[in-house]
C-alpha cells in the first residue's frame, strides 16, 4: 500500500485537519505543498485533482478525493490505529453535526471574516478592515455559542471521553481564531470550549501541524 498524499498548504485549516487525522492514525504520509496565495490552486494539474480549486485533495492507491469530511473518514475507516468516529450513534451524530457547523457556519466568520481580517491581512502588507470584522461578530457569537452548546461535557473532547474528527476540524480554526481579540474574549465565555482547546492544543498532533506564520 503506497502512502497518501495530501496536497495543499500546510497554513490551510482543512489541510490541517486532514493531516490531524493521519497523524492520530500514526499513517506516514507525503504532504504536497499547494500555495493558494500564489494561485498554485488554480493550475490544470492541481484542477485536475479539485475541479473546485479549493485545498486540500487527496491521493491514494488509486483513489483521488476532495472535501475534508470525506477525507478524514476515509483516513478514519482505511487505515488501523485509534478510531475517530464514535461508536455510540448519538455521539457520532454529534461529531457530524460540529462538523457540519464549523464547514457551513462558523469557518466563514470565524476566519474568513475575523481571521483574514486580523491576521492575514497585516502578514500581506494590508490594513484590517473593521468594519467587516463587527459584521461578522453577531455570527461569530452565534457559531461559538452553537459549538459550546454541542460540546460534550463529561469528557475532555468535543463528542466526549475519546478525541474524533469533530475534534480535528475545530482545532485549525480555534488555533487561528484564539490568536485574535475577538477570539479570546470569545473564549473567555465558552467555558467548554475554552477548557477543551487549553487541553487538547498541547496534543503531540496538534504541535506537530501547528503552521509558521509570518
Amino acid at each position: 500500500m503506497s502512502k497518501p498524499t495530501i496536497h495543499g498548504p500546510a497554513y490551510s485549516t482543512y489541510t490541517r485537519t486532514a493531516r490531524l487525522a493521519l497523524e492520530e492514525k500514526g499513517v506516514d504520509y507525503e504532504l504536497e505543498q499547494v500555495d493558494i496565495l500564489k494561485g498554485e490552486h488554480q493550475q490544470p494539474a492541481y484542477l485536475a485533482l479539485q475541479p473546485f480549486a479549493k485545498v486540500p485533495a487527496f491521493t491514494h492507491d488509486g483513489l483521488t478525493l476532495y472535501e475534508t469530511a470525506a477525507i478524514a473518514r476515509y483516513v478514519d475507516e482505511a487505515f488501523p490505529g485509534p478510531r475517530l468516529q464514535p461508536g455510540d450513534v448519538k455521539r457520532r451524530a454529534r461529531m457530524a453535526q460540529i462538523v457540519a457547523i464549523i464547514d457551513s457556519y462558523a469557518y466563514g466568520a470565524l476566519i474568513g471574516k475575523v481571521v483574514w481580517q486580523r491576521v492575514v491581512t497585516p502578514l500581506l502588507g494590508g490594513q484590517p478592515d473593521d468594519q467587516v470584522v463587527a459584521d461578522a461578530m453577531p455570527l461569530v457569537g452565534t457559531s461559538i455559542a452553537a459549538l459550546e452548546a454541542a460540546a460534550d461535557a463529561s469528557g475532555p473532547f468535543l463528542c466526549g471521553t475519546e478525541i474524533s474528527l469533530a475534534d480535528l476540524h475545530l482545532v485549525p480554526v480555534m488555533d487561528y481564531f484564539s490568536q485574535t481579540d475577538e477570539g479570546r474574549k470569545a473564549l473567555a465565555g465558552a467555558p467548554r470550549l475554552a477548557r477543551w482547546w487549553q487541553a487538547i492544543g498541547t496534543r503531540p498532533s496538534v504541535v506537530k501541524t501547528r503552521p509558521q506564520l509570518g
